[in-house]
Parts: C-alpha cells; sequence; structure tokens
C-alpha cells in the first residue's frame, strides 16, 4: 500500500514535488491552494525545518518560499514573544501531539502580529511521524479589542474603587485644609504662620493626588469650552519654562490655521504639564522638548485609529530622552505604575492625562524607542465653534440669609458652619437628608440647601435636591461632591449647582452667592404661574 504521503527522505522530491503518488499530490495542491497561511515542516531532519509554505502565509509574513525553506520556525519569534508559550510548542512538538495556541510573532518587516496557531502531526499508515501540519491565523485587531475591553473592565473597577476612597480621603482633607486655612487667619507670628503654610501646601497636594484619580477614573466634571491649542500654548509657555527648568529647553512647533477644540481648560493644562514633567525627567542631563500641534484625519480602518472618521487636532510632546522599552509603553497609563521610583512620581501622571484626554473622546498615542526619545500625542475631536471669551471672575461677596447645611461628618459639618457663619450667614445643621425635608418644611424663609451628595440612609444628595424642589421650586441646592460625574447624569434644575471637594472658603463664598442669587431669578412673581 503506497504512503498517504511522499516519504520524508525525499525533501528534493517534496520541495518540487516530482513524482508523488496521487493522494500526496492532491495534498500538496490543497494547502498550495487553500488562503489560510499553512506550513509543513520535517521532525526526521535535524532542528525540523520547514519544507513547505503556500502562498498565504508568504503573504502573512512578507517571507519568500526560498526564505523560508530549511528553517525552524523559531525566526518568527521576537524580544516579546512569550517564552511560556514557545515552551509549550516545543513540548507539543517533542511529544508529537497537538497544539492550539496564540502567540505573538513578528513579521520580515519587524512588524509584531498575534498568531493563533494550531500544529499537529501528519503520520503515515504505519504510524510513523511523516510531518508537523501547522496553520496560522492573523488575530492582531481581536487579540486588541479584548485587551481594550480588559484594561475598560480594570479600569472601571479601579475607577469605582478610586471613587470610594477618594470621598473619605477628600472628607479628611476638607477638615485639615479648612481649619488650617482659619488658623492661619488668628496667628500673629511668623513662624507658626510660616508652618501651618507648609501643613496648607501638603493638603493641598494630596488634594491634586485625589483629583489626579479621579481624572484618572474620569469621574470629574469637564466643563468644556471652545479653545485655541496653539493660543494655550503660547499663554501657558512661560509656566512651561519657569517649571521645566534652565536645563530644558523648550521649542514650538504650532501650525496655523487649526481649528479650535472643545476641551476642559484646566484640565488641559493640567495633562499637558504632567506629560512635560515626564519629558523633563526622561532628560537629566538636560536637552530640547517640542511642542507641536497639527490637523489630524481620521478616515478608513476606524478600529485601527481607535477614532471615529473625522477631523481632529494634535497636541504632541517630544523629548530626546532614554526612551522607553515596548513594555514599559504598554502599561505607560496604568495608575501607580512608574519607572521614577517612589521619591520621584507616583505613577498618576499619564493615567491621568489618559482619563482626561478618553474622557474628551479623544485619543492618547505614545511612541517611543529605547535611545531614541518619546512622543506622547493628546488628539482632539475639532470643532467648528468659535473660541468662548474669556470669563471674568467672580469676586467673592458676603451674605446674610440662611443656609441649611447638610453633612452626616460632624467634623466636615461644623468646618462648613464656621465658614459660612464667618461669611455673614445664618447657619441650620442637618444630618442626614430625612432632617434636612424637616427643615425645609419648617424654615419658609430658607434661602439655600447646601448638602452633601453622599449620605446614609435611603436619601442621597440627588434625592434630596429632587424633593426640595418638588416642595419648594425656586430653592436652590448646591452640592458638594468628589463624583461629579454622578450629578451630570442625574435630574438637574435650574437651581442647582456643583462645588468639588475640598473646596476652600473663597470658593464656597463664590459658589454659595451665585446659587443664591440664582435662586432668587427663579422666584414666582406675583401673579405669574409657578415653574415646573
Amino acid at each position: 500500500m503506497p504512503d498517504a504521503l511522499p516519504s520524508p527522505h525525499r525533501p528534493s522530491a517534496i520541495v518540487t514535488r516530482p513524482g508523488l503518488d496521487e493522494r500526496g499530490t492532491v495534498f500538496f495542491a490543497a494547502i498550495e491552494m487553500i488562503r489560510m497561511p499553512m506550513i509543513l515542516t520535517d521532525p526526521r531532519r535535524p532542528d525540523n525545518p520547514i519544507i513547505f509554505a503556500n502562498q498565504a502565509f508568504q503573504d502573512l509574513t512578507g517571507y519568500e518560499e526560498a526564505d523560508l525553506i530549511g528553517r525552524n520556525c523559531r525566526f518568527l519569534q521576537g524580544p516579546q514573544t512569550d517564552r511560556g508559550t514557545v515552551d509549550e510548542l516545543r513540548d507539543a512538538v517533542a511529544a508529537q501531539r497537538a497544539i492550539a495556541t496564540e502567540i505573538l510573532n513578528y513579521k520580515r518587516d519587524g512588524t509584531p502580529f498575534w498568531n493563533s496557531v494550531f500544529i499537529g502531526p501528519v503520520f503515515d499508515d504505519a504510524g510513523d511521524i511523516l510531518y508537523f501540519f501547522a496553520s496560522q491565523l492573523d488575530i492582531t485587531r481581536r487579540w486588541a479589542s479584548e485587551q481594550a475591553f480588559r484594561q475598560a473592565q480594570k479600569m472601571d473597577a479601579i475607577g469605582q474603587l478610586t471613587a470610594g476612597l477618594a470621598h473619605d480621603f477628600n472628607n479628611l482633607l476638607q477638615v485639615v485644609t479648612g481649619n488650617l486655612e482659619m488658623a492661619v487667619q488668628s496667628v500673629g507670628e511668623e513662624r507658626p504662620a510660616r508652618q501651618i503654610a507648609r501643613a496648607i501646601k501638603a493638603a493641598e497636594r494630596g488634594a491634586k493626588l485625589t483629583t489626579q484619580l479621579l481624572a484618572f477614573a474620569r469621574r470629574t466634571r469637564l466643563e468644556p469650552k471652545v479653545l485655541g491649542l496653539n493660543a494655550l500654548v503660547l499663554a501657558f509657555a512661560e509656566v512651561i519654562e519657569s517649571t521645566l527648568g534652565d536645563a530644558i529647553a523648550v521649542k514650538l512647533d504650532l501650525t496655523p490655521g487649526l481649528p479650535g477644540v472643545t476641551l476642559d481648560r484646566t484640565h488641559l493644562e493640567v495633562a499637558l504639564l504632567n506629560v512635560l514633567l515626564n519629558a523633563r525627567d526622561a532628560m537629566p542631563k538636560g536637552g530640547t522638548v517640542t511642542i507641536a500641534t497639527d490637523r489630524v484625519t481620521v478616515a478608513g480602518d476606524v478600529v485601527a485609529q481607535g477614532l471615529p472618521p473625522g477631523e481632529y487636532v494634535a497636541l504632541r510632546v517630544t523629548d530626546e530622552g532614554e526612551g522607553m522599552p515596548p513594555h514599559v509603553i504598554e502599561r505607560a497609563t496604568e495608575p501607580f505604575f512608574s519607572t521614577k521610583g517612589a521619591a520621584r512620581g507616583t505613577g498618576l501622571g499619564l493615567a491621568m492625562v489618559h482619563g482626561f484626554v478618553q474622557q474628551s473622546l479623544g485619543r492618547l498615542e505614545i511612541a517611543s524607542r529605547e535611545g531614541h526619545g518619546t512622543t506622547v500625542s493628546m488628539i482632539f475631536p475639532a470643532t467648528a465653534a468659535e473660541e468662548a471669551p474669556a470669563e471674568s471672575r467672580h469676586r467673592p461677596r458676603r451674605g446674610s440669609e440662611t443656609v441649611l447645611v447638610v453633612e452626616d461628618g460632624d467634623d466636615v459639618r461644623s468646618l462648613a458652619s464656621e465658614y459660612l457663619e464667618d461669611l455673614g450667614y445664618t447657619v441650620l445643621l442637618a444630618r442626614d437628608g430625612q432632617e434636612a425635608l424637616a427643615v425645609i418644611e419648617a424654615e419658609p424663609a430658607l434661602d439655600l440647601v447646601f448638602s452633601d451628595l453622599v449620605m446614609p440612609g435611603g436619601l442621597d444628595g440627588l434625592g434630596l435636591a429632587a424633593e426640595a424642589r418638588r416642595r419648594r421650586p425656586d430653592l436652590p441646592v448646591l452640592l458638594v461632591t468628589d463624583d461629579e460625574p454622578r450629578v451630570a447624569d442625574g435630574p438637574r434644575a435650574p437651581t442647582m449647582d456643583v462645588l468639588g471637594k475640598p473646596y476652600r472658603k473663597s470658593e464656597l463664598a463664590d459658589r454659595v452667592r451665585a446659587a443664591i442669587d440664582r435662586g432668587a431669578g427663579q422666584r414666582v412673581a406675583p401673579g405669574e404661574p409657578p415653574h415646573g
């Protein structure tokens, strides 16, 4: 009975395929014509070389047949190929058993691709091994989608944990900064005042840390306005140069005539500063950092771009530093991941930038090579709207109205009361939503409800605001929170506003005054129908 396939002891016949029996000819013809990338190797020859590769495999890898024949498949591996997966494949070949797995391989031009590989032995009728047959499938796009989904799940879980921690931490910081702020006003000696000022500065750094955490988790409320990136960079240049120091030269490469972008200016400035600080740290001996802007058009392969088709504007920061290896780039936006050490970084800078850019419907890209520097690009959707005029700052004013403070934390409630009384307001207190509703019913002269969003019991700040509006449509409500998107997603009324936590006395004065004035504008005039 003839062999099922041509004998492995005639390699020249295998390559040229003359004199094969009918079954062998049909087998090779089938592999050669099929569109899935496939190869055959000969385990009876030293190092199990490739003896056949169909055209689909050549198209996938970029190698021609002459480059493939006689080589072991390991040439497809590269620096990021998982060694454990390689060992699994090697063990399966040694045991002459089939295996299916996924492995990172590299094309002839160095491009990595995720390869879904099936390898199986081919035996003759006597049970002797003839070949190993391997089919390949480029699953790079599927793998990228799965990784993005897993990353999104992880980020969501961290975001939920972060929000809970930030609420408690911000309450502590509110008490610390508030009491220090009150104390410094009553201290006359220079030395204690300096010590208190240092304590305030440390507490403010803690507040900035929670802000970065929440920005990473996309749980801060953005206040976007139409901006020109070129104008923002030019206006911010003095701050940039003083922050980076004399050892770093700043070069601007701004493309004229760019469309505007709709972004939160403060968050964008903080994001740009974080990227620039990373660039400075990558050049300990000094160097040049280039800030560039340009126009980006997304079309065609939308999945690869990660953005819907349209016009975009990019803000890019390029340094001349040491660069990053691929495994560091992959983790660069993870929270708390840092290559600087605990003394120099928290690992939140790029995580915060990534969160802000995504929340702004953009994309963060990092391109780097060891020894050749790094480019970080923030890509934002372009807008056709006109740039918003600069806002005039509201001058803090005192008041004499009556404010209801709703807060379950004794220290935070006492601090808010002290702040407001010092500003001239009459203050009423409640520990939860139910107590607050009782005060609202009993005090018709009430001018403002100032409430925390998170409270115990069945009535949180949003529920209290809705119930207060039902009973008193003209009663303004000012919510204080560190979970501002939750407020933005909930029902809003013209008389409701939000204050971020922790806040300074001056911020509270401005927002309370503005909220009361807004409520006065909504009050029902005699003879007019009530507001809905």
